[in-house]
C-alpha cells in the first residue's frame, strides 16, 4: 500500500494527539487520581500507535506502545501518579514530537530511544514508583478499562444471519466460530488481524466478526476476536493455517450446530428483557438522540461540515484574490475618469461583492491564538522545575484569531518574554515568602482584540523592572547618557531591556542571560506591523503589552504626495492629518517640533529621509500626518494627501529587504507603484 498519500493527513492528526497527550498530562498532574484524564491520554497514545505502525514509522510505534503499558499500568492500579513519573512521559512525548518533525522536514522518523524505552519499562514494573495495594480501587480501574474483556467476545446472531448459516449448513457447508488470540506483546494488532482474514477469505466467507471490523481495524479491542466462518474444508485445516501468522498465541475453532444456534437466540432473548443498568441506559438515550439529530438534518448527516485544506491552496487563493483587489483600484480609476453611469454601478456592485468576498478569505487564514499558546503550560511547568520555582499560567482569550502569517511569527518572541519572565520576573518561594507574597507566582498571558489590532499580554506578579539595575547597566553599555536620566519615566526605564544586547543576568543560564536580551522580540514584532510596550512597578510585576495588525496582507493606508511620487501610510499607524503653517515649526535640541494639542512633537521631513531634491524646502501651508507608536508621536512632512484606499501589501524582494522606512510596495489601480512607509522605523 502507498501510503505517501496519506502522509500529510497522518502527521496533522499525530501533532493533534501528542497536543492532547500534553494537555491531559499537565491535567493529570493537578488530578493524579482522575482515572478519565489516564484514559483520555491513554486513547491519543493508542491511535497514534495504530497511525504509525500503518505508515510504517516502527520507532514512533515501539515507544507509543512502551508509553501505553504505563498508562495501562496506572489505569489498573499498579503505579501511582507522581510528579517523576509524568517527567519521563512528558520526555517521550517531546521525543514523539521530534520524531514526527523529522518525518515531516523529510526523514524517517528513526531515533534512538532506547535509554528512555528502558526507563518506561522499568517504570511499568513498579521499580522506583509507589505501588497500589488497594484491591477495591484496582477492581474500579479495571472496570475503566477501555478494551473489551474476555467474556465480551461472545457471539449472538439475529435471524438473518441465522437463516444464511442453516441455508450454507444444507448446501454442504461447515459454519465455525474461528476465535484468535494474540499474544500480549503484540505490536500491529490491526495488521495481524488483517492478515488472518486474508487467510479465512481465500478458504471461506466470512459473514460476522465480534468485535466489528471497525474496531478490529483501529485496534479497539483486546487480545481475543472471534469471526463466523462458512468453508467446505474441515477445522483443523482452519486452525493450521491461522496459526502460522506470527504473533498468534492460540486459536479454538467451534462448529455451529442448530442446537447451539438455537440455544444462542434463546440467550439473546432473555438478555434483551432484561432491565438496562443506568450506564447502558445513558448509551442508549445518547444514541437515541444522536439518530434524532441525523434524522433532522437529512440522511444521517451532520448540521456543521469541515474538510481539511492545504494552507498553501489558502495562500494561492489569498494571492488571486490580491490580484482582483489591483484590479479593482484600476476599474475604480477608470470609471472614475469616464463619467459613465453603468460602469460606475457596476464598479459599485463589484466592489461590494469583493468586499464580501474579501472578508471570508481573511477569516478562512484566520487561526486562533490557541494554536501557539497550547505549547506553553508544558514550557512553563518544565522551567518552574529547572529554576526551583512554583508558577502558575493562566491563559485568557485563546479563542482570539490572528492571520496565519502573523500566528507563524509571533510563537518564537512568545516563548523569549515568557522565559524572561519566569526567569528575571518570579522570585524563589523563599524570596516571595520574605516579601508577604504567597509561594505561587502568577503569569498571566492574555490575547483580545481591539479594532484592527490584537492585543497579547503577558503579566506577572514577580519582582518587577529594577530601575537602578537598568539605568546603571544602560548607562555601562552607552545605551543612553547621564544628561537623560533625570528625565526618564519609569516606563521609558523599563523599555530599556529592548535595547540591542541589554542583558541584567549575573549569570549565564540555560533559560536566559546570553546577552540577546528582548530586542530580537522587539524587532520581530515591528517587523510584523505592530509594537511591544513595558509597563512595570518594582516589586510588584510587569506588564509586557503587544500589538499586531489582524492580517498582513490587505491594509487601509492614506495616499500622500512626495514631489512626483505616491507614497502610503498605513491607517493603524495614524492619529490625525493636519495642515500647519511654516511659523508653527520650533527647534528644539536641535530638532524640529510642533506644538500639537498641548504636545511636543518631533517633526520627520520625508523629502529628507528619502534624498529627495528640495528636501529642505518647506511651503508657508505644510500638509502633516501624525503618526504613533505607543506612546510616542511623530509628525511626518508631505506635499499633500491623496485619499484613503485599500492596498495589497507586496514584499520588495531578497535584494531590498533592508530599505530604511519602507516596509513594501504595492500596485494602485492606474498602475503606479506606492512605497509603503514603515512609521515604527522613523519614530526612535
Amino acid at each position: 500500500m502507498d501510503t505517501n498519500q496519506y502522509l500529510e493527513m497522518f502527521l496533522d492528526e499525530s501533532k493533534e494527539h501528542l497536543q492532547s497527550c500534553n494537555e491531559f498530562l499537565l491535567k493529570l498532574e493537578k488530578n493524579p487520581e482522575d482515572l478519565a484524564i489516564v484514559n483520555e491520554v491513554f486513547r491519543s497514545a493508542h491511535t497514534l500507535k495504530g497511525m504509525s505502525a500503518t505508515m510504517g514509522y516502527e520507532d514512533i510505534a515501539d515507544l507509543t506502545h512502551k508509553m501505553e503499558n504505563v498508562l495501562d499500568a496506572i489505569r489498573n492500579a499498579k503505579i501511582r501518579v507522581t510528579t517523576e513519573l509524568l517527567d519521563v512521559v512528558f520526555k517521550a512525548v517531546d521525543e514523539l514530537e521530534e520524531m514526527v518533525m523529522d518525518i515531516e522536514a523529510g526523514g524517517s522518523g528513526k531515533k534512538d530511544v532506547q535509554q528512555l524505552v528502558s526507563l518506561l519499562n522499568q517504570i511499568e514494573a513498579g521499580h522506583g514508583i509507589v505501588p497500589l495495594q488497594s484491591v477495591e480501587s484496582a477492581a474500579t480501574v479495571e472496570h475503566a478499562s477501555l478494551a473489551p474483556t474476555h467474556s465480551e467476545v461472545m457471539l449472538t446472531y439475529d435471524d438473518y444471519e441465522m437463516t444464511v448459516i442453516s441455508q450454507s449448513k444444507e448446501q454442504g457447508f461447515n459454519a465455525f466460530e474461528v476465535s484468535v488470540s494474540l499474544r500480549e506483546d503484540c505490536l500491529l494488532k490491526a495488521a495481524r488481524v488483517f492478515m488472518v482474514f486474508e487467510i479465512l477469505e481465500k478458504s471461506g466467507e466470512i459473514i460476522k466478526t465480534k468485535p466489528s471490523v471497525e474496531l478490529l481495524e483501529n485496534e479497539e479491542f483486546d487480545s481475543q476476536f472471534t469471526v463466523v466462518l462458512l468453508t467446505n474444508e474441515e477445522a483443523k485445516t482452519i486452525e493450521a493455517k491461522v496459526l502460522k501468522v506470527s504473533e498468534v498465541d492460540r486459536v479454538q475453532v467451534s462448529s455451529l450446530t442448530d442446537e447451539s444456534l438455537l440455544a444462542n437466540k434463546r440467550a439473546e432473548e432473555v438478555v434483551e428483557t432484561k432491565v438496562a443498568s443506568p450506564s447502558e441506559k445513558a448509551v442508549n438515550d445518547k444514541n437515541d438522540k444522536a439518530a434524532d439529530k441525523n434524522k433532522r438534518t437529512g440522511n444521517g448527516q451532520h448540521a456543521n461540515k469541515t474538510i481539511r485544506v492545504n494552507i498553501d491552496r489558502l495562500d494561492v487563493l489569498m494571492n488571486l484574490f490580491e490580484e482582483l483587489v489591483i484590479d479593482r483600484g484600476r476599474l475604480q480609476s477608470i470609471a472614475t475618469e469616464l463619467h459613465n453611469p453603468d460602469l460606475n454601478e457596476t464598479v459599485e456592485r463589484m466592489t461590494r461583492v469583493s468586499g464580501d468576498l474579501q472578508n471570508i478569505i481573511l477569516n478562512m487564514r484566520m487561526i486562533p491564538v490557541e494554536t501557539v499558546f497550547n505549547r506553553f503550560p508544558k514550557m512553563v511547568r518544565q522551567l518552574a522545575r529547572d529554576l526551583d520555582k512554583i508558577i502558575n499560567l493562566e491563559i485568557i482569550g485563546a479563542e482570539t484569531e490572528l492571520d496565519r502569517t502573523v500566528i507563524d511569527e509571533i510563537g518564537d518572541p512568545l516563548v523569549h518574554l515568557i522565559r524572561n519572565a519566569l526567569d528575571h520576573g518570579i522570585e524563589t518561594p523563599a524570596e516571595r515568602v520574605a516579601k508577604g507574597k504567597p509561594e505561587t507566582g502568577t503569569v498571566t498571558l492574555r490575547a483580545y482584540h481591539s479594532g484592527n489590532h490584537v492585543f497579547i499580554e503577558l503579566e506577572d506578579d514577580g519582582a518587577g523592572v529594577n530601575k537602578e539595575r537598568v539605568l546603571k547597566k544602560a548607562l555601562d553599555r552607552g545605551i543612553i547618557t547621564e544628561d537623560m536620566v533625570p528625565t526618564m519615566t519609569d516606563k521609558q526605564v523599563a523599555e530599556l531591556i529592548l535595547a540591542s544586547g541589554f542583558s541584567t543576568a549575573e549569570k549565564i543560564t540555560d533559560v536566559s542571560g546570553r546577552g540577546v536580551g528582548l530586542d530580537v522580540v522587539k524587532s520581530t514584532i515591528e517587523s510584523l506591523g505592530g509594537y511591544i510596550s513595558i509597563d512595570s512597578k518594582e516589586g510588584k510585576g510587569s506588564l509586557f503589552q503587544v500589538q499586531l495588525p489582524l492580517t498582513l496582507s490587505i491594509i487601509s493606508v492614506m495616499l500622500v504626495n512626495l514631489e512626483k511620487d505616491i507614497y502610503a501610510i498605513p491607517l493603524s499607524s495614524i492619529i490625525e492629518t493636519a495642515i500647519i503653517k511654516k511659523s508653527d515649526i520650533l527647534q528644539a535640541h536641535n530638532q524640529q517640533v510642533i506644538d500639537f494639542r498641548g504636545n511636543i512633537v518631533p517633526i520627520v521631513n520625508l523629502k529628507t529621509i528619502f534624498e529627495m531634491e528640495n528636501a529642505q524646502t518647506i511651503d508657508e501651508f505644510q500638509s502633516v500626518v501624525i503618526v504613533r507608536k505607543g506612546d510616542k508621536l511623530a509628525g511626518l512632512l508631505v506635499d499633500s494627501f491623496i485619499g484613503q484606499q485599500e492596498i495589497v501589501l507586496k514584499s520588495l524582494g531578497n535584494y531590498l529587504q533592508s530599505v530604511f522606512a519602507i516596509s513594501g510596495a504595492t500596485i494602485l489601480g492606474n498602475g503606479q507603484v506606492a512605497l509603503i512607509v514603515d512609521c515604527n522605523s522613523l519614530i526612535k
